[in-house]
């Protein structure tokens, strides 16, 4: 058996991910990770309710990592079946609806990436070291997870390492003990988390606290002492990058931020909720990628403390955080949101007309036509409401969902009480038709 509730999946672009029957509501990892070898033992406790009777429960987990033993509320299982990336847990007894569920899975093995259509996802190993990049569904590369965006739960992670490394993963770090050559990282990260944003980070990396404003979110920087003077450079104005998101989105919502530059070079930056993981040649003492610095902070209100239900809403992500790349630029001299908008535009109307922005479909979900038409929609929309209603909206969403699940018809409503006209037309045509629509006139 594959998957017991594959007839019924939780989002139809990744059918196989997620699982019914019950709400998680806090994971307890506890890993060693030997760097040389690149070998991962965890244990793994999932707190969670049952949403109805059941006789059996299944977790998502890569079979690069094998199951030694699990528990259901402190009871050995009756058995378990780990196949395709599924593991399916029959208890000795029922579980009863709205009866708690404590399941304890031991597991250890090489982690890799999870392949998909999207390329590999998940724990990846580094020259020094070992990082997670899991969007859309490479959780279950390195724990038995629920591994869909709506499932979001409270995190402790406690990471065991060779004590060269630095260890950091989400929330604040509550505890560091070193034995011998080993050293022991303990995170505990409160608020609701979608296992995608879960992350690892293991390097040779040393921590810094960033000069900030009185007042001001706490930012802090993990990164190769090589790399510093560059990243000293590179990154000198997310300070003001945070003070312009914080007037235009609303309360950062989170307790700190942390960005991580690898030894190594990667393709593009990772996104986690409270870190954003940059290459080495994102870090090249020329600012050559602000943008994306601006995009990725962006995402810890859009897409990590909002985050979609289903994967087809993704322009709610990507779109609004493309969106900042031009609101900073705006703000820090550059091309005015506009003129970013109006070449976006020029170039978007000379490739393919095949993409709806509310449901590209798997294939399109990350393509970068879907990040610049969703900016361009909130542009429209910024020129149909004008500066004072859209920011309020955008304000007004960030609070009222904040470390909640979203969809765009959650979004379309709230807009809808910022204007006294129907905005019908415009998501008729920015959302729901494959042409690509006029903007409105600049101001």
């Amino acid at each position: 058996m594959v998957n017991p509730f594959a007839d019924d999946p939780i989002d139809d672009y990744l059918p196989q991910n997620g699982n019914r029957g019950y709400r998680v509501s806090r994971y307890d990892l506890e890993l060693e990770y030997k760097v040389s070898s690149n070998r991962l033992a965890g244990r793994a406790e999932i707190t969670a309710v049952a949403l109805g009777t059941r006789d059996r429960i299944a977790l998502d987990l890569s079979q690069a990592l094998g199951v030694s033993k699990v528990f259901v509320n402190g009871a050995k299982a009756a058995k378990y079946l780990h196949q395709r990336g599924k593991l399916v847990i029959t208890p000795q007894q029922k579980i009863p609806a709205g009866g708690a569920l404590i399941v304890a899975v031991h597991y250890a093995g090489v982690p890799k990436p999870v392949r998909g259509p999207w390329g590999e996802v998940g724990w990846e190993e580094l020259t020094e070291g070992a990082l997670v990049a899991s969007q859309p569904n490479g959780a279950a590369s390195w724990f038995p997870c629920d591994d869909h965006p709506s499932s979001k739960a409270a995190y402790r992670i406690s990471i065991t390492t060779d004590s060269p490394f630095h260890a950091l993963a989400n929330g604040t770090l509550i505890r560091k003990v070193t034995k011998a050559s080993q050293t022991t990282w303990v995170y505990d990260q409160p608020d609701p988390m979608s296992t995608y944003l879960a992350t690892i980070q293991i390097g040779p990396y040393r921590k810094h606290r960033l000069d900030t404003a009185r007042g001001q979110v706490p930012m802090h920087a993990v990164l190769p002492n090589r790399l510093r003077a560059n990243f000293d450079h590179d990154f000198a104005r997310q300070p003001d990058m945070m003070a312009l998101f914080t007037e235009k989105f609303g309360p950062y919502p989170f307790d700190a931020y942390t960005v991580v530059v690898t030894g190594d070079d990667l393709e593009i930056p990772i996104e986690a909720q409270g870190i954003s993981t940059f290459g080495a040649n994102h870090c090249d003492g020329h600012r050559g990628s602000e943008r994306l610095v601006a995009h990725e902070l962006a995402h810890q209100w859009f897409g990590n403390s909002l985050t979609i239900r289903h994967w087809r809403d993704i322009w709610l992500h990507e779109g609004f955080a493309c969106y900042a790349e031009w609101l900073w630029s705006e703000a820090s001299g550059g091309h005015s949101a506009d003129e970013q908008a109006r070449a976006a535009h020029h170039n978007l109307a000379r490739l393919p007309q095949d993409l709806v922005l509310a449901d590209p479909g798997p294939t399109l979900m990350f393509d970068d036509r879907l990040y610049k038409r969703g900016a361009l929609t909130l542009h429209a929309l910024r020129r149909t409401l004008g500066d004072e209603a859209f920011f309020n909206l955008l304000r007004a969403w960030t609070t009222r969902y904040r470390h909640a699940s979203v969809t765009t018809d959650e979004f379309l409503d709230l807009a809808s009480h910022y204007t006294s006209s129907s905005l019908n037309e415009l998501w008729g045509t920015w959302l729901y038709s494959k042409p690509l629509p006029a903007l409105p006139p600049p101001n």
